[in-house]
């Protein structure tokens, strides 16, 4: 379980570096593309979010494969004190516990949102009012876009506007302040748009949007990405009811109605909706002139690979760091001064004796070396049995206690 905790903290860690850089290449992507088709500016954006959720996802699954043994191996070498940067890894070792309990709690509480916006939409599904003419009108429309599954229709009181839920049996739901007020030929084209997500499967990548927005909440490129891909989304579900309907200006329209006639309430989290009115007003009417562009094609390619080599150095950075650890601590209140030998003092033998200490997990010392001789061998070997006796605190890594070896100093002085 220790290992769990210190591997999902890392990987938490981590994405800090990894999802900015993600976010900036597809950022770069896509304002390269932005004279592209929208469905293809939504690809790059989904790629992006699934590289956001993949990433952190192989780093976990890399340091679990790190093994105590390779981890201990690490210690072992650095036996020489610590550096700067080892004793800030150490510190944020020693914090992972707490960080990812943090974590934790926060992924409950959007797993609990979630849980309910789907609760929201069954119960709707339920309870939603019907309308014969409606659900005829909208099994028409579906059969045209070559939709064979059975889509529903509910009316629903507390709805801001359409959204489609389900994936097996899909569902539409629809205000019933759009279908008391909104023109018929205009509703038509807003089913239009949200059957249009019904073929589309949009359901299931707005799902694995939540999964990535509830795992990786605390990146700010995660919710940047998901607006986009909301977006985007729209904009390809817009075209589809256009093709449907051969008239833009006539979504444009139901759009502008919507805009009006949408009285304030909160969006479900699962709702299949998203995007500025305005700018999917804009998009149909003004329609933007698509082009290709080769030099745009080789900067994403230079990103890109950019990005794989900016990834490579970091892992060989990563590589050459040691593995964060607390070195072992002498308890003082453990230790007895060491005995003079008698020869040496009468001689009035001075010097600084330099021991290394095997010390085992529980603190006790089981081997000892001399690294450097006083000049002395009575004072040596008086160091080293005396500092043999004490207990030390051991060294740890990922909060685990391990074997190192650790040096001390003695100085012999004549007061």
């Amino acid at each position: 379980m220790n290992d769990i905790i210190h591997a999902a903290g890392w990987a938490l860690i981590h994405f800090l570096w990894q999802g900015t850089l993600l976010g900036l290449a597809a950022a770069a992507l896509l304002w390269l593309m932005r004279g592209a088709r929208p469905a293809a500016r939504y690809g790059v954006a989904c790629a992006a979010m699934l590289a956001c959720l993949l990433w952190p996802a192989f780093e976990f699954a890399s340091a679990l494969q790190t093994t105590p043994r390779t981890l201990q191996a690490l210690v072992l070498a650095g036996d020489a004190g610590t550096s700067p940067q080892s004793e800030l890894l150490a510190s944020i070792d020693n914090r992972l516990p707490l960080l990812v309990a943090a974590w934790l709690a926060c992924v409950g509480a959007l797993a609990l949102r979630s849980a309910f916006g789907l609760a929201w939409i069954a119960r709707a599904r339920r309870t939603g009012g019907r309308n014969r003419h409606w659900q005829e009108r909208l099994s028409q429309l579906a059969a045209r876009l070559g939709i064979r599954r059975e889509v529903g229709l509910r009316i629903v009181e507390t709805l801001a506007s359409p959204i489609t839920a389900g994936w097996w049996r899909p569902v539409v739901l629809v205000p019933a302040a759009l279908v008391a007020r909104m023109p018929p030929e205009l509703l038509e084209a807003l089913l239009a748009h949200e059957l249009a997500h019904v073929r589309r499967h949009d359901y299931l990548v707005n799902l694995l949007q939540n999964v990535v927005e509830t795992f990786l909440f605390y990146h700010p490129a995660v919710w940047w990405l998901s607006r986009r891909i909301r977006h985007e989304r729209e904009l390809v579900a817009d075209g589809i009811a256009v093709q449907l309907t051969g008239e833009p200006r006539r979504l444009a329209l139901a759009l502008s109605e919507l805009e009006k006639i949408q009285f304030a309430s909160q969006r479900l989290a699962l709702a299949a909706d998203g995007g500025d009115l305005v700018q999917r007003i804009r998009h149909l009417m003004l329609p933007q002139q698509q082009c290709s562009n080769w030099k745009g094609l080789l900067a994403a390619l230079g990103i890109t690979a950019a990005c794989l080599t900016g990834y490579a150095n970091a892992r060989v950075e990563a590589a050459s760091v040691p593995a964060a650890r607390t070195p072992a601590v002498v308890d003082f209140k453990s230790c007895s001064k060491p005995l003079w030998p008698q020869e040496e003092l009468a001689a009035e033998h001075t010097g600084a004796v330099t021991l290394s200490f095997h010390i085992n997990p529980k603190g006790s010392v089981t081997d000892s070396r001399i690294v450097r001789s006083s000049g002395h061998t009575g004072l040596d070997q008086a160091a080293r049995i005396g500092i043999e006796k004490c207990h030390f605190i051991p060294a740890k890594v990922r909060g685990k206690p391990v074997a190192s070896w650790q040096q001390m100093q003695y100085v012999w002085t004549l007061e």
